[in-house]
């Protein structure tokens, strides 16, 4: 099992570096951003009152969170886009903040790296604490500036209105509590190579981090991904 992480903040480039080094290197993607979201809109749909412990530990046993290519989906419904909404991006603070929630998703994260073999993940604590012996690790990080225009501009594509100043407020919020959170805080590995994405091309970024996992690969095994 050959697995690459990609950790950071909200806004840092993550989701999309991870996605795009997928394709290049054929290996499945696995959004453990995309499964919060989701279990968020699941509590937000089932109504239950988000700061309940015991209310998401109920919700989250019953749940069935799968990542077909490019696709997110919720006990059999297709929730790709709704998952975006800003209220949903809101509230997934409180499903991440769950014990139970983060015990759930992180045995399903490891279940899908065993089954598929080759994964890129990306998300706040995969080179930490679900696959901390990862065969290569990367934290992305940027100015909280440029972050919070990038996910601006995603709220605006999607034709949702927000100030910037409210995404960026959102953004430094969530970075305060991800760091002090008790359980998994937001933070690179010891063995990560922390890369700052601001004012890079994400596509030259992405080949740059290409080009060190096949590397990597070739000095391991003697061959290269495929």
């Amino acid at each position: 099992m050959w697995v690459v992480t990609i950790d950071g903040p909200a806004g840092a480039g993550k989701s999309t570096v991870a996605r795009r080094l997928a394709e290049r290197l054929g290996w499945q993607l696995l959004d453990t951003g995309a499964m919060y979201r989701a279990v968020a809109y699941a509590g937000i749909r089932a109504e239950i009152d988000l700061e309940d412990e015991s209310a998401w530990g109920d919700l989250v046993l019953r749940l069935i969170v799968e990542l077909p290519p490019g696709r997110v989906v919720l006990d059999g419904e297709d929730v790709t886009a709704v998952i975006r909404s800003v209220e949903v991006t809101r509230s997934t603070r409180h499903a991440a903040d769950s014990p139970s929630v983060r015990k759930r998703l992180v045995d399903c994260q490891r279940a899908f790296a065993k089954d598929v073999r080759n994964v890129v993940t990306e998300g706040r604590d995969q080179g930490t604490i679900v696959f901390p012996d990862a065969f290569r690790k990367f934290f992305l990080t940027a100015t909280d500036e440029e972050r919070a225009r990038r996910r601006h501009d995603e709220f605006t594509a999607r034709g949702e209105t927000i100030a910037y100043d409210s995404v960026l407020s959102d953004l430094k919020d969530r970075d305060a509590r991800d760091e002090a959170r008790a359980i998994a805080p937001m933070r690179p590995a010891p063995d990560a190579k922390v890369i700052d994405s601001t004012g890079i091309d994400l596509d030259v970024l992405v080949a740059s981090i290409e080009a060190d996992v096949r590397h990597a690969l070739l000095e391991t095994t003697g061959r290269v991904a495929h």
